[in-house]
């Protein structure tokens, strides 16, 4: 990916987490993801009083390109308020990202559009991922 597009999937992230709505911990999110056709789907956190059902901007992001139709992806850009530190996904959204590829770009970044890129892969090592439901196992005896 070249970087006029890096640059402009990040800000299209920084202005996805201006709809966040995060009214308990004010902490902002946004995520630009990049289908592989060159669609641009933008999430942003959506928190929930019962901390549990909170979703983030990344799922949020991958669920309305899923409900779309798409299922292969290039990048994901991720935005924050965080100043001396890029923002980086959680541990459910990595496992969710390892859904559809060990191989594909997260752009994590700072309010100031510098950013760190990782893998999917690299974010979430030794992952659990679709083809391990295929791995041999041992049989079970009735």
């Amino acid at each position: 990916m070249e970087n006029e597009g890096v640059d402009k999937l990040i800000q299209q992230s920084h202005e996805a987490k201006t709809r966040a709505y995060c009214k308990y911990s004010k902490f902002r999110v946004g995520a630009a993801l990049l289908c592989l056709d060159g669609t641009v789907y933008t999430g942003c956190n959506v928190e929930n009083v019962s901390y549990g059902l909170t979703i983030c901007a990344e799922r949020t992001a991958l669920v309305k390109a899923v409900s779309e139709g798409h299922r292969k992806f290039q990048a994901i850009a991720i935005a924050s308020d965080l100043v001396n530190s890029p923002i980086v996904p959680c541990g459910a959204c990595r496992q969710f990202l390892v859904e559809f590829g060990i191989d594909w770009d997260v752009y994590m970044s700072k309010p100031d559009g510098s950013y760190k890129k990782m893998t999917t892969g690299e974010l979430l090592p030794l992952s659990f991922v679709p083809d391990t439901l295929d791995e041999e196992r041992v049989s079970q005896s009735a």
